[in-house]
This record gives structure tokens, sequence and C-alpha cells, in this order.
């Protein structure tokens, strides 16, 4: 039977299988690589389901001409296997999803470069399962006939529904049900369509003029900025390293250090015992539950009275660097997406940076032990001063995700788990507690890399926020909410471990300043304090480790909302950090005391 024939049975009842078998040729160019995403467990379905959606665009063309279908799918699939090679080729090298992240990379890249790439990873076994993967291609294009409908209006219907299902409706349920505007709403559908081919490169190029629009506007900001006055280092030009470690949506409430009953800290427990070179700081908090907010603070001027002076002021990055640090940023964070602008150019401003996440989504398995190369290579670098910031992907959702199986300690219920927690609740607490344990391994195993090269300085570990896994009143709770503020989403580790040569010549007491109540968006004073530096914007008294220090207000909340004291939301937090203060005034006072009988 010819396919002219083929047509005209295809006239007399409409065929659902060549309506079957055109969708799922479209679908397949998307479906493979989003199907080993899934069932390896690296992503969640929302890939696999997305990319079926989009992939139903391409049945138009051949209902409005269903004469020239074979024809007209063949174009289509060449384009969209074309557009596909690339994601299937980086997902067998890497196991990870071709990502807009990567898209950036790929951007950015030359011809040579290209070709130095691809000359490097080439293999039989890539050829032959691109060579395999064509092939199915293929086949299932063999099986494509044409969808006949005999009522031309039934076929703009159709179209028109086609239309609305995969782009209206979602767009138009945004702008009306959720009151988004059109730029919000527009920019979320483009997200909803990046699992499939070829919209993946389209979207990632669109985004990525854009993202390289913002970046470059905020690092001409950046560069335009007076340098900080009167800047003064107390330690000359003695060489040295510096390490600040950036967790992410680590709380302490659920860390055997800080006394959660679960042993998820045990790497950090030891090496609190046999190391007098780690203090942990036990009373501090984030003004804001979101990284990009918190780190808006952290690292620059800004805080919760002045939120924008991160746009006016030098950053922490800008100060080290004029200070004559070398600096380095090593990161396991998205950064190439627009809600990352601003870890993008705080990245860019360092000296030189590692990015090592390109995932297309947070929820995909990216273990943190992959900063470990890059941190090992940074440390041998023989720049005199370095400062080198490590910023990590922690404990964020979705927790199954953050740790590898021999990770997986906590299972069940048990003593701790809250009792009115149904079975896909328990599975999520414990979740949460072995990403913590692995977040033990990882902050450990970095001082512990860091002490072994005998170095001259210290390294500081905090979480940028905290996170909410059932532990409010109701424990119904679960991740962040500024609205509905609870103590886990604020409550974040703090410590700092300095090597004996440091410590000889610091003699700053900082175990008896650990129950001081802070809030980390004056991080940059205690960071300064700690590495020496005094300029004209640098306030002791906003500093952990000063002497001079002055316990204020914790605020936290939207600073362009209402602020909320966080001590007067969780009393209790006052009243512990308030006596531990007492105490650690009373030791200031009688080593003070101690000092002056010496003199």
């Amino acid at each position: 039977m010819n396919y002219v024939q083929q047509i005209e049975d295809s006239k007399k009842v409409f065929d659902w299988k060549a309506l079957v078998w055109s969708l799922l040729f479209f679908w397949y160019f998307s479906a493979v690589i989003q199907g080993l995403i899934f069932f390896s467990g690296t992503a969640g379905f929302e890939g696999l389901r997305n990319s079926f959606y989009f992939s139903t665009l391409w049945l138009i063309p051949l209902l409005l001409i269903p004469t020239y279908t074979r024809q007209i799918a063949a174009v289509i699939g060449i384009i969209l296997w074309a557009a596909s090679l690339g994601s299937l080729g980086y997902y067998i090298i890497y196991q990870q999803e071709f990502s807009q992240s990567v898209i950036f990379i790929m951007f950015e890249s030359n011809p040579a470069e290209a070709g130095e790439y691809i000359s490097q990873y080439f293999s039989l076994t890539l050829l032959s399962i691109l060579i395999a993967y064509t092939i199915g291609g293929f086949l299932l294009w063999r099986k494509v006939r044409a969808i006949y409908l005999p009522n031309p209006l039934a076929i703009y219907m159709v179209c028109l529904l086609i239309v609305i299902s995969v782009a209206g409706y979602p767009l138009a349920n945004r702008m009306l049900k959720k009151q988004e505007p059109f730029a919000v709403a527009a920019e979320k559908a483009f997200i909803r369509m990046e699992p499939a081919v070829p919209w993946q490169l389209v979207v990632g190029y669109y985004q990525y003029q854009q993202q390289l629009t913002n970046m470059q506007k905020l690092l001409d900001n950046n560069a335009a900025l007076p340098p900080i006055a009167n800047l003064h280092d107390s330690n000359g030009e003695t060489p040295r390293t510096l390490v600040v470690v950036i967790g992410e949506s680590t709380s302490r409430l659920h860390m055997g250090l800080y006394g959660y009953p679960r042993d998820t800290t045990p790497n950090l427990q030891q090496i609190q015992k046999t190391d007098k070179g780690l203090v942990v700081f036990n009373n501090v908090v984030a003004a804001r539950p979101y990284t990009i907010e918190m780190l808006q603070q952290a690292l620059t001027f800004a805080d919760q009275q002045s939120p924008n002076r991160y746009l006016s002021e030098p950053s922490f990055i800008n100060l080290m660097k004029q200070a004559g640090y070398k600096t380095f940023w090593i990161t396991n964070q998205q950064t190439m997406t627009k809600r990352n602008t601003m870890l993008t150019t705080f990245s860019q401003i360092a000296d030189e940076q590692f990015y090592l996440n390109n995932q297309r989504s947070q929820n995909a398995e990216q273990h943190d032990e992959v900063v470990f190369e890059p941190f090992a290579k940074v440390l041998n670098d023989p720049a005199p001063k370095k400062l080198i910031v490590v910023h990590l992907l922690g404990t964020h959702m979705n927790y199954k995700y953050r740790y590898p199986d021999e990770f997986n300690k906590f299972e069940g219920r048990d003593k701790v788990v809250p009792a009115n927690l149904d079975d896909k609740q328990v599975a999520i607490y414990n979740s949460y507690d072995n990403a913590v344990l692995y977040n033990d391994y990882v902050v450990s195993t970095l001082i512990k890399k860091f002490a072994a090269t005998d170095p001259y300085g210290f390294l500081v570990y905090l979480s940028d926020h905290g996170e909410e896994v059932f532990g409010d009143p109701q424990h119904k709770v679960l991740g962040r909410n500024e609205a509905a503020p609870t103590k886990g989403m604020y409550t974040v580790p703090f410590m700092v471990w300095s090597s004996p040569s440091w410590q000889q010549t610091h003699q700053h007491n900082l175990q008896a300043m650990v129950n001081r109540p802070y809030s980390s968006s004056h991080l940059i004073h205690t960071l300064s304090d700690l590495a020496g530096l005094t300029y004209d914007n640098y306030l002791p008294e906003n500093s952990l480790v000063n002497p001079n220090y002055v316990v204020k207000t914790r605020w936290i909340g939207d600073p362009n909302g209402k602020l909320k004291s966080y001590d007067a939301l969780f009393p209790d937090s006052t009243k512990q950090s308030t006596m531990g203060n007492q105490l650690a005034i009373a030791k200031e006072r009688q080593l003070k005391t101690k000092k002056e009988l010496v003199d």
C-alpha cells in the first residue's frame, strides 16, 4: 500500500494510531534524555512531563498539511535530532542534564575550544550510542502517517486546543489566578519549555543574552565604585590563606554539634574534641531565609536597615582584592540563571571562578564533594595572600538528592521524628538529616584539607539560612516562608577554624564569645575583624569577635515590608542568648582583669 492510499484510507475514519506514532516520534528526541534523567534518579518527573507537553506542538503542521506529513515530519525530526545530540552526549559523559548553564558555557566557547572538547570525550561507545539513538528516531519516522480530520473546522479547533492547553492556559492561569505580571508569567512558561528539544536552545540563548545584560550592568556599577578609604591590614604582607565556606539551607537545629539528638555531625564533633582551633558559635541567625537576599547583606555593607547598600558600596570580595588578596570563588550552586545574577556577579568579581553545577534544576543529584578537587588546586596556588570562597549546595531541597547512598543512615521512625508525621513526611524528615550528615562530611573534609597544608590563616563556615523541616509546634511546615517565620528558617551554624600559627599571632578569645546573639547580616564586619582589616566603613560593634561588640535587635523579614524581631518572635532564644551573652561578658572581664594584672 503506497502513502497516497494511506491518506485516502485515513479519510474514512480517524486514525488514532497515526496520532500516537506522530506524537511518539516528536517526543522521542526529548523523552530519551529526560527518561534517562528520571529513571536514574538524577531529577524528578517534571522534565519528562513538560517535554511531552511541548512536543505536541509539532503535531500542528501535520494536522494542517496532511498530504506532506512524511516530509514535514522528516524536516522537523532532523532539527530535533540535531538539537538533541548535544543533550544526549552530555548526559552520557557527565550523567547530568544539558542545562541552561551548559548552554551559557557553549555560547561562551570558541570553535577551537569546542573542537578540543569533542576530541577529548569522543569514543566508540559514545558514537555507538548516538548511532543507535539515530536509528531509533528513523524507525519511528517510518511509522509516521497522515492524521486526517475530514472536517476542516475540526482541524483548526484541534490545533487551537493544542496551543491553548500547552502554552495559553498556563500563561493565563498565572496572570489571572495568581495575579502575576505578564513578564513573570512568560518567564515561568519559558522555564517549563526547557526540557523539550529544541526549546532548550532557543530559551537558553534568550536567557543567556538577558543574563549577560543584567550581569554586565552590575559589574559596570561595581567597577565604578570608589575604593574603601583608609584600609589597613594589621598582618602586613605576611603570606596567608583565608577560607569562607557558605552552606545552604542548613539549620543548626538538626545538627548534633548543637545538641540535636541524632548523630548528624560526627566529624565536626570529633574535630571540636581534638582540635582547639575549631570554635563553634551557638546563637547566630540569618536575617532573610533566601540565599540571594541574605548574601546581599552578609557579603556587603547592606543590612536590614539599609538593604540597598550592596549597589553603592564595595563588597567583601572588592575589599579583599583591595587588601592585596588573590580571590577565588568555587561554587556548586547554580549561577547561570536569572535568579542567581547576584551570585554570578559576586563570583565574577573574584579573580578566578570554578562553576561546578550545570544542572537545569536544583532538584537534581549534585553532590558537594565536587568542590574538593578545585579547592585542593587553589590551596596550592602560589599567590602569597589568598581568599577562597566555597559555596555549597548543602541541604537544599530536594533533600534526597543532596547525598550519595552511603549516607542514607536515618530511616523509619524513632523518638526524634515527630509522631504525627505521615510516611511521606517521615521520609522527607529523614532525608534532611541524611543531607546534614553528608554536609558534615563535606565541611569537615574541607577543614582537614585546609589544615593539612599547614596554613597561616582561618576557615569560616556558616549557612546562608536555615530550613524548617516539620519542627514547628504543629509539625506541618516544610521549607521557608518569610511571611510565616519559624525558628528553623533562621537558625544557622557558624564556626571558625584557625591554624595554630594564626592563633599565636591573633589573640581573639573566640571561645568566650560563642553565645553572643548575632545576625549574619553584619558578617562583613566579623570577617574583616578576623582578617585584621580596618577601614572607614568598619564597625567593631557589628563584629561578633570584637571586644567592643554591641548586642542589637536581630531583625528578620523583608526590609521593604515590616521587619520583625527574631528574639521577640522566639523568646526562648532571647533568654538563652541573654544568659550566654552575660556569661561571655563575664569571661571577657575576667580575662581583661588578668591581663591588666600581668601588665
